[in-house]
């Protein structure tokens, strides 16, 4: 049987098509569970009393390491769109990269602060809820950076030793929960210096478009900045995701910022970011045993 020509080259440019390789991104040996690595704990929990954002409730989960003595504080890293990072089956696996690059003394004892996005419990019962994430994730401002310093970092060290040095703390995201990120550090850099912002929506959904020009207005802050995204990012009415990358990429180069940044070949999502996720720890806390507690 004779494979008509038009299905060969439409095959043809699936298999050599850019977007194919958006699903080519895998998960290395470090988001595998080894043999002999002590594995942390995850506890799942709801916050339902906000009064940064009013009337939302949110789930969350703390990851806490093998290694972790209620004496000592710990370095502190938080996730935006928790649920998907926490996830042992997902794209990043953090609980088990945590768990294999800490006992490999590749980064330090680090607790993990998964937290979802807020919704609004509906008023007439079977209706959706209204969710909060745009607004809490894409705006300017530092309410999600108070959020997280006055209401998260709170609850967890009710029952966890966290470190006070803003050098031994993290925060990290995907998409909107990427420019949230890079957000909180911008506005509080006494509270968190480390960012990990993953096909980061550095667009003009609530005015994130306008960081380049403020990075290269301001001084430089204390902060250590990695940025993720792939060719084929989106691009619709808000903006251009890769273009907005370089020109983030460009911003932190000209001011001279302690940062990376990965492009890659990858989409809307986040296989690349994932499957180097590893290697973003170890360049994120490449230098934490000089770190002061």
């Amino acid at each position: 049987m004779r494979f008509p020509a038009c299905r060969f080259l439409a095959f043809l440019f699936f298999i050599t098509s850019p977007l194919r390789a958006a699903d080519d991104y895998q998960t290395g040996p470090d988001a595998e569970r080894k043999e002999g690595v002590p594995q942390g704990t995850v506890t799942q929990g709801k916050r339902t009393d906000s009064k940064i954002f009013p009337g939302t409730e949110r789930d969350y989960w703390i990851y806490v390491p093998a290694q972790a003595k209620p004496d000592k504080p710990c370095c502190v890293m938080v996730f935006f769109d928790g649920g998907g990072f926490v996830n042992d089956k997902g794209s990043f696996r953090v609980p088990i990269v945590f768990d294999n690059l800490i006992h490999a003394g590749e980064m330090p004892v680090t607790i993990g602060i998964f937290v979802n996005p807020g919704a609004v419990p509906p008023a007439v019962a079977g209706q959706e809820s209204r969710k909060n994430r745009s607004f809490e994730y894409d705006s300017l401002g530092d309410a999600n950076a108070r959020f997280v310093i006055e209401e998260i970092l709170p609850l967890v060290a009710k029952d966890h030793k966290l470190t006070e040095n803003p050098e031994g703390r993290a925060v990290c995201g995907n998409s909107s929960g990427g420019i949230a990120a890079f957000t909180v550090a911008w506005e509080r850099p006494d509270a968190f210096r480390k960012v990990v912002s993953h096909i980061g929506s550095f667009t003009n959904i609530r005015g994130g478009h306008v960081y380049p020009a403020l990075i290269r207005k301001t001084a430089p802050k204390p902060l250590r900045v990695f940025l993720q995204d792939g060719s084929n990012d989106l691009d619709n009415l808000h903006g251009n995701w890769p273009l907005a990358s370089q020109q983030m990429d460009k911003a932190l180069a000209f001011s001279k910022y302690d940062y990376k940044f990965v492009l890659g070949e990858g989409g809307h999502s986040g296989r690349h970011g994932g499957s180097i996720f590893p290697d973003t720890m170890r360049w994120l806390w490449r230098d934490w045993k000089t770190m002061a507690p």
